[in-house]
């Protein structure tokens, strides 16, 4: 019969464990796991290993390292007691690149401690979410008393492109009654959440060409347009003079009732003095359900040097956030058509899709959410959590509602409004971490059932 641990045993069980689960993040931390293409892959495969070994070493007797023509995930499993519900761990080991380097205050894959965070690549995104798993399993040892499968993913940062394939190839091993995603945040320090809804994604890439080959910007500039004035004002178009996004046929949606003062995001922003917001409405509204338009490279001769030439073609990629209830596809043919519309001067123009994400929303009611808000409760000392929206993009979430249909899927995370996940000085909140371990393992004990 299975020992049942309380609540007191896993709060020093986890309090126990946390130095180890710390020193084993900063091992995975010190491994540049980029998925993208460029990179050298060597180390995507040497962290799946170190996942692998992390898995076995928690107490699941089933570990392997599974591919489907992409990036390496880590499946582990353990069988659910008796009449005991079985649940899936989801995170992903592979890290976002590090962008510009000098804008990083320490070496981004050495982890650093500073002021109870704890800085580097993929420590919060998502390593720490990985290692949130392992800690829980720790705390249990062998009186887990639900069926665990952890699934680790390779390539999340890249697009998932073989996720769904791997997920359809191993459906038997993987199905579960609760899915628990670590790879969002919570609402502030001290303050837990649930994620219930999630921004679809459009990434594209806009083309104007105005000349066959660049000429002399004296010579003929004044009378022939060049490429990257046409298209900055192209670019220009695609929002409102409130910044509102001015493409038509999109969706908007609408937020849940959470404030969230202007003086606070702004500083979580990390705006300049003196920049105006942009767009209208509540801001959970302009960030999580109403759509965004954002210019994120643009192809053009470093200013340093630039020619005195016309440039007879530029390129933007572009960055749409779609609302949910909205479609990737509907919203991409959306887009080219306002693109063709607005094209200035008679310049020749191309939209072509880079990737896209579904949006999606959660119905987070019934037991399982019971038990993890309770869990949350408990994990941050009477503290309740809130549901929230997320501006950024999980598209696969949509894949585990189709292919799990009567499963609950919990969306949680270590990430907190400083994480700057995806950007320089990516950091974790040590002591949010923990409460997140924590929340973890009480969750697993709550949606077990209750003893004979």
């Amino acid at each position: 019969m299975t020992t049942r641990l309380t609540e007191a045993d896993l709060r020093a069980a986890i309090a126990r464990e946390m130095p180890g689960v710390r020193a084993d993040l900063e091992r995975l931390v010190r491994i540049p796991s980029i998925a993208f293409d460029g990179f050298d892959h060597t180390p995507v495969r040497a962290s799946a290993e170190a996942t692998a070994e992390l898995l076995r070493g928690a107490g699941l007797p089933a570990v392997r390292i599974v591919e489907a023509g992409g990036q390496p995930a880590v499946i582990g499993r353990r069988p659910a007691p008796q009449g005991a519900p079985t649940v899936l761990l989801y995170a992903h080991h592979d890290v976002q690149p590090i962008g510009d380097r000098s804008q990083w205050r320490s070496e981004p894959f050495e982890p650093q401690e500073r002021d109870g965070r704890l800085y580097g690549r993929g420590a919060a995104d998502d390593k720490a979410g990985v290692m949130a798993h392992v800690a829980a399993l720790r705390a249990f040892g062998d009186a887990l008393p639900v069926g665990v499968v952890v699934f680790v993913e390779g390539e999340e940062e890249f697009g998932s492109a073989s996720l769904e394939t791997l997920l359809r190839e191993h459906r038997d091993e993987i199905s579960s009654d609760v899915i628990v995603i670590a790879d969002s945040g919570n609402w502030d320090v001290g303050e837990p959440a649930l994620t219930t809804s999630l921004r679809g994604i459009v990434n594209a890439f806009v083309e104007v060409r105005t000349l066959d080959h660049a000429v002399h910007s004296g010579m003929y500039g004044g009378a022939v347009p060049d490429a990257l004035t046409t298209l900055c004002r192209l670019l220009a178009t695609l929002h409102d003079a409130a910044g509102d996004v001015a493409v038509a046929g999109l969706v908007r949606s609408t937020a849940s009732p959470l404030d969230y003062p202007e003086d606070r995001f702004r500083h979580e922003a990390g705006m300049v003095n003196g920049v105006e917001l942009i767009g209208t409405g509540r801001i959970v509204e302009r960030i999580w359900a109403k759509p965004s338009m954002s210019v994120l490279g643009i192809d053009a001769p470093p200013t340093g040097e630039a020619p005195n030439a016309l440039v007879p073609v530029a390129k933007a990629k572009v960055s749409m956030r779609i609302a949910p209830g909205d479609d990737p596809a509907k919203a991409f043919d959306a887009l080219t058509a306002h693109v063709n519309a607005h094209v200035p001067w008679g310049a020749q123009v191309s939209v072509t899709l880079e990737h896209d994400g579904v949006p999606c929303v959660i119905q987070a009611t019934g037991p399982a959410f019971d038990a993890a808000r309770a869990a949350f409760r408990t994990a941050w000392d009477g503290v309740d959590p809130v549901d929230i929206g997320v501006g950024g993009s999980i598209p696969f979430i949509a894949t585990f509602q189709e292919m799990f249909p009567q499963a609950a899927i919990l969306v949680t995370g270590v990430e907190d409004p400083d994480a700057r996940a995806h950007g320089p000085n990516e950091s974790l909140h040590l002591g949010e971490f923990a409460r997140v371990c924590l929340a973890e393992a009480l969750l697993l004990a709550n949606l077990a059932p209750d003893p004979a």
